[in-house]
């Protein structure tokens, strides 16, 4: 789960970290009206949407009168938002963000994230702030600092005070930063997130230590812990589909491919995306019904998926061990009644009740057709769309 800019600030300062004054706005008046209780003379106005790149697609604008603050509001409130994270199709902008203009000095990068491989949290900062820390990783990969921490021991001062002398923070600061980085890392630690990052971190003239921008993401298993940081949701920044999937316990991903796939466990279901490509096709989709699935969700995993117009054919492919092989025929058959399948379907099953269900498969009367390997499944489905 993703969350705006605003209210990653929001978290940030319940931890202590400093950030500029800002406040959400909905509508141009109430983006004049912010400027107005900031007061001073200059004020950022930012769009608000789960992408980074604003500022390069027009979406972050200075304003040094209320006029002009009005003006950028207006342009920027509703417009098609384009940058390198939102694809060509750009993000609507419903939300803005007014704030402080601030007394930029020098910009730095820093994040918290799981690093799976050394099963620590990777603390990352660079001298690079401000720009795509993916473009720095790649050119300039020496800039980039990294310590390994261990949860049972958290970020110590040592390592914070290496991240900071790693990015050249100038002495008076360095107890600032170090302080700021401890108090991200228990930020990312306390709230379940895979994902704390703060791009650009300023310094400013006054050798104060500020986050300008905040960006997080949350692991969706914790979030039952968090009610608080559930009420940030925002569906208008969802996939439409990805959304219904979640009401039915779906894990579902919306992809640029025209083979739709539902397959039973994460690992099989990679495994199978793998195998269409392997095989000269593109997979629509990134969906696992789970071990539990019913015929209910098993039917509106189909509806999810032909939602979806490039959708030209659906690969089935099932592992039967906690989920039984017939169980998952009969919400097939089911599902394919319901929806009026139109689309070349492709069924692979194996494991518990296997027989029983390609029984119930073959009596229903239904064009589907039968594999019994991964590539015979990959095959027969590229072949049926074509």
């Amino acid at each position: 789960m993703k969350i705006h800019e605003y209210q990653g600030k929001e978290i940030l300062r319940k931890f202590g970290v400093a950030t500029p004054r800002g406040i959400p706005c909905f509508t141009v008046d109430e983006a004049v009206k912010a400027a107005e209780t900031l007061g001073g003379k200059i004020w950022v106005v930012k769009a608000q949407i789960h992408a980074g790149g604003r500022g390069k697609g027009g979406g972050v604008k200075l304003a040094r009168s209320l006029d002009e603050v009005r003006q950028h509001a207006t342009a920027i409130l509703g417009m098609q938002l384009k940058t390198h994270q939102t694809g060509p199709e750009g993000q609507k902008v419903r939300r803005l963000l007014v704030e402080d203009g601030a007394d930029i000095k020098k910009e730095y990068y820093v994040a918290a994230l799981t690093d799976r491989a050394t099963q620590k949290v990777a603390m990352m900062a660079s001298s690079e702030g401000g720009m795509d820390i993916e473009e720095v990783a790649h050119k300039t990969p020496e800039k980039i600092i990294k310590v390994f921490v261990d949860p049972l021991t958290g970020l110590t001062d040592a390592q914070a005070q290496e991240l900071a002398a790693g990015i050249g923070v100038p002495a008076g600061s360095v107890a600032q930063a170090v302080d700021t980085f401890k108090k991200l890392y228990a930020c990312y630690m306390e709230t379940d997130a895979s994902l704390a990052e703060i791009n650009p971190l300023i310094l400013e003239g006054n050798g104060n230590i500020k986050a300008l921008d905040a960006k997080f993401n949350f692991d969706a298993n914790a979030l039952f812990r968090h009610p608080e940081i559930v009420a940030f949701r925002d569906l208008d920044e969802e996939d439409p589909d990805e959304i219904e999937a979640s009401k039915f316990d779906l894990a579902y991903i919306s992809l640029d491919g025209n083979i739709g796939c539902l397959v039973n466990g994460a690992g099989l279901a990679m495994a199978t995306m793998d195998t269409i490509e392997l095989f000269g096709a593109e997979p629509a989709n990134f969906l696992d019904v789970g071990g539990g699935a019913t015929t209910e969700k098993v039917t509106e995993a189909f509806k999810i998926m032909l939602h979806n117009t490039k959708v030209k054919g659906i690969l089935v492919n099932i592992f039967g061990g906690i989920m039984r092989c017939d169980t998952i025929a009969t919400g097939v058959v089911s599902a394919a009644r319901e929806v009026h399948l139109k689309v070349p379907l492709v069924v692979r099953m194996k494991g518990t009740n296997e027989d029983l269900g390609k029984k119930i498969l073959a009596e229903s009367g239904l064009p589907i057709i039968a594999a019994d390997t991964m590539a015979e499944a990959a095959t027969r489905i590229v072949a049926a769309i074509k």
